[in-house]
């Protein structure tokens, strides 16, 4: 509603809805565990409002995400196994600035604000104190580059790259033998499925060039 009221009326007519549901693959870079091997939701909605008469928009998202990290048991010891589970879950606010090149591609930067609603983590095996008390902040920014092409319709494929902008924790760990203070960051790749409810921004365009 905000951003309707800073455009043209005869352009916030045209602002498409939809709806987004996809999974997030996601890794916490600083956490001494590799790859992106924690799968969780990728589930909201999402308002794309003109911005030129042309195919300049802005794109604002209320999302429910699930991040974190993961690690199968890697060790015969039942003690200390090496297996690592951590569920971070947000509602996750993204805002972009996109260009639609022809109907058929759209490109994306922005960023988004998640505040933190559950944080779970177990260590070989066992589950440790983390809540939503501490020690992950509850509050994340993350840098976004989104990219999201035609399948059929309204329907819409959607590949998103999203990295935190400033450390969600810092921990320190020690081998036995050293410590050392490693900052965590949520790196995560999204992949997910766009439903358009209009496309009447299209229609508009179309109108216009007759």
């Amino acid at each position: 509603m905000f951003l309707a009221l800073l455009i043209p009326t005869a352009k916030a007519q045209f602002i498409r809805g939809g709806v987004i549901a996809g999974i997030n693959a996601t890794q916490v870079d600083g956490d001494e565990v590799f790859g992106y091997k924690k799968y969780g939701w990728n589930l909201g909605a999402t308002a794309i409002v003109p911005i030129t008469k042309k195919r300049w928009f802005i794109g604002l998202e209320t999302m429910y995400s699930e991040k974190g990290s993961y690690q199968h048991a890697i060790y015969s010891d039942t003690a200390k196994n090496g297996s690592y589970k951590l569920n971070l879950n947000y509602v996750e606010v993204p805002v972009l600035l996109m260009f639609e090149d022809k109907g058929k591609l759209t490109f994306g930067i922005g960023a988004s604000w998640n505040r933190l609603i559950k944080a779970e983590e177990w260590e070989h095996g066992r589950k440790t104190a983390t809540n939503l008390n501490g020690p992950y902040n509850r509050d994340d920014f993350d840098v976004l580059l989104d990219m999201r092409f035609n399948l059929y319709k309204r329907l819409k494929f959607n590949f998103r790259y999203a990295y935190s902008m400033a450390k969600i924790r810092t921990r320190t760990y020690n081998n036995g033998v050293s410590e050392w203070d490693r900052k965590q960051y949520n790196n995560l790749l999204s992949f997910r499925v766009l439903y358009v409810f209009n496309e009447k921004v299209k229609a508009y365009e179309n109108k216009k060039k007759k």
